[in-house]
């Protein structure tokens, strides 16, 4: 009877776990769509919901190094007229969740230029929030 019990407890545990954990991910799936929406429609209220104000982002233009914080780089994605979105694509390739710290790669294929992006999210009051984002580029 209690090795039935511990086996009832464990399963329960698991299912929580597993619970838990799928629940993370949609909410992860839902600040990463608020980095694309906000990339896209330039709006920066979107930007800040889904990155840490203390982020940093550092990849590669071109052969350069570049490291931004959050606040210029979003100062300046926000700027101008919405993306067509009919002439981008942003895709979610792999998600991982450890905790309350999750990664997430993503590829952005926009108008003569592939992005691939590492993304370092961190679960703070309950939301989860981009961190640091790398990234590569290439011309197309």
């Amino acid at each position: 009877m209690k090795k039935i019990f511990v086996l009832i407890a464990f399963l329960v545990s698991a299912n929580f776990s597993y619970g838990q954990a799928g629940s993370d991910r949609e909410l992860i799936i839902q600040t990463v769509r608020l980095y694309f929406d906000g990339m896209m429609e330039r709006d920066r209220s979107k930007l800040d919901q889904a990155f840490l104000p203390e982020a940093r982002l550092i990849g590669y233009r071109g052969e350069n190094l570049t490291i931004t914080d959050f606040d210029t780089w979003a100062g300046g994605t926000a700027k101008g007229t919405p993306r067509d979105s009919n002439e981008h694509k942003n895709d979610i390739v792999s998600i991982r969740v450890q905790g309350n710290t999750a990664s997430v790669e993503t590829e952005l294929y926009w108008p003569g230029i592939y992005y691939y992006d590492f993304l370092t999210l961190i679960k703070v009051d309950g939301a989860w929030k981009i961190v640091h984002k790398s990234w590569w580029e290439k011309k197309l």
